[in-house]
Order: C-alpha cells, then structure tokens, then sequence
C-alpha cells in the first residue's frame, strides 16, 4: 500500500491538483474572497506560523479536543460496559442514552456555552459529549461479541465473571474499542470546533468565525488546511497505537504482511515464488 512509488504518485496527484486550481483561479478571474489560489492559501499559512497566532490558537483547540476526548471516551467505555454486561442497566439507562444523543448537539452548545462559560470547560464539554457515544456503542458491541461456546467453558472451568470479562471479554472487545477510538477522536476535533464557533475566546474555530467576518478567505483556507493536517495526525497516533496493543490480531498481522510484501521489490518475490511452485 504505502510504497515508495504510491506516495510518489500521490504527491504527484497532488501538485497536479494544486497546479490546476492555480489556473483555473488565474484563467476565470475569480475573486480572493471566492476562491483564493492556492499561492495565497500557503502565503497566509506561512504568515499564520511566523506570527505565532496559528500556534497559540491550535495548543487550545488541540488542547480542548484531546481532553474532550479523554473524558468522553472513558465516560463511554464505563457506561458501555456496565450495559454489555448488567441487563438491568440497559434496560433503564440505555434508553435515556439513546434519547440524549438524538438532541442534536449543535441546538445543545448554546446552553453548554451559558453553563461553562466561553472558556474552555465549554468546549471541552461539547468535546466529550459527541466522542462519548460511539465509544459506548463499540465497547457495547465488543464486549457482547465474545463466542458464548467459550464463555460456557470459561464458567464449566470456575472461572468468575471477572476472569471471563478480562480473559475473554475483553481482549475481543478491543479491537471494536480501538475502533470507537478512532471515530471519537474525529468527533471531538469536530465538536470542539463547532463549540467555538458559537462562541470562544480562542481556538482555531474562533480564528475562523472572525476572518469570515473580515472576508479573509484565503486565511480560512489555510486554517481549514491545518484542521485536515491535524486530524490526519491524531488518526495516525490512534493507528499506530492501535498495531501495537492488537499484534495478536489476525487482521492486524495480515494488513502487515500484505504490506510488507508489497514493499518488496520483484527480485525478492520471484524466489519465494519460485520455492512453491517447486514443492508443488
């Protein structure tokens, strides 16, 4: 997948579509505050960076996103599991859970913003509300995927519920956890950003909202272009956090040696070809 020749290629793709944009901007005469060229958008990237306001205002969005994430991640993997594995609590919590994530969090940060202020405890909490919801669904999931042949073993062999929680339950349950952490992590960059959009002090989403005011279209450009930068890298972190704690994994393993032989060059395939097809 990720051979040399592929990232050549895609960053090949990629200056081709920068190129294009910079002429059909050029040959149309479109306006900065339409669609600014791609020229501007790096100019005020690079005027973002060497003044520091980029800097300072993504240590407090990231800063907001990661905690948001923490706390609504660890929120839903509790309230997960204590539903996988108490009937009694899915039962009467489950359903409040489900209504409270039908309220559209948008018509919610008004109010989140009038209780916590415009700091950010308010964009934090709107953070952990929109990361909390998927990682209780895969946790829920997880946990009840287990094989029920095994966990009736486990029982014939006196194991507790402990045991089987954290001998069985558990290690199956951790790649769909891992999985909620990757879509709750995109959810909290993207609700923190919402946040401070209705309202903040700082924060990249702030940053946006007044050069929308000012018309500074290639700046909101640039802004988004860091956004995107962002969340590639904190999916990236997820990923590679994710290959090391799920080695066991079948599907993991096979992702990995698919991807190493794809990186081999031909030289080095021909002779394991060659190998099976004589002890066939």
């Amino acid at each position: 997948m990720k051979t040399p020749r592929n990232i050549a290629v895609s960053g090949a793709l990629f200056v081709l579509f920068l190129a294009a944009w910079e002429a059909i901007v050029a040959g149309f005469g479109v306006p900065d505050f339409i669609l600014p060229p791609p020229t501007k958008v790096l100019w005020a990237l690079y005027e973002g960076f060497a003044r520091g306001i980029y800097l300072k205002h993504l240590s407090i969005t990231l800063t907001e996103a990661i905690a948001g994430f923490a706390i609504g991640s660890l929120i839903g993997f509790a309230i997960g599991a204590g539903i996988a594995l108490n009937r009694y609590l899915e039962f009467f919590l489950y359903p409040y859970v489900v209504m409270f994530q039908s309220v559209p969090k948008v018509a919610l940060a008004p109010l989140i913003v009038i209780w916590f202020g415009l700091g950010m405890a308010s964009k934090i909490v709107s953070a952990a509300m929109v990361a909390f919801f998927p990682m209780m669904i895969n946790t829920i999931t997880g946990l009840r995927s287990a094989d029920e042949e095994r966990v009736n073993l486990m029982r014939s062999l006196t194991a507790t519920n402990t045991q089987i929680l954290w001998m069985l339950r558990f290690p199956t349950a951790l790649p769909y956890i891992m999985a909620g952490l990757e879509i709750a992590l995109t959810f909290a960059l993207l609700g923190t950003i919402v946040a401070e959009f209705l309202g903040a002090n700082a924060g990249l989403g702030m940053l946006l909202t007044s050069m929308n005011f000012s018309m500074d279209v290639a700046g909101e450009f640039s802004i988004l272009l860091v956004l995107s930068v962002v969340g590639l890298g904190l999916n990236a972190a997820i990923v590679i956090a994710r290959r090391s704690l799920l080695f066991w994994d079948s599907s993991a393993r096979a992702s990995a040696n698919t991807s190493e032989q794809e990186s081999m060059p031909d030289r080095e395939k021909a002779p394991q070809i060659l190998s099976t097809e004589t002890v066939t």
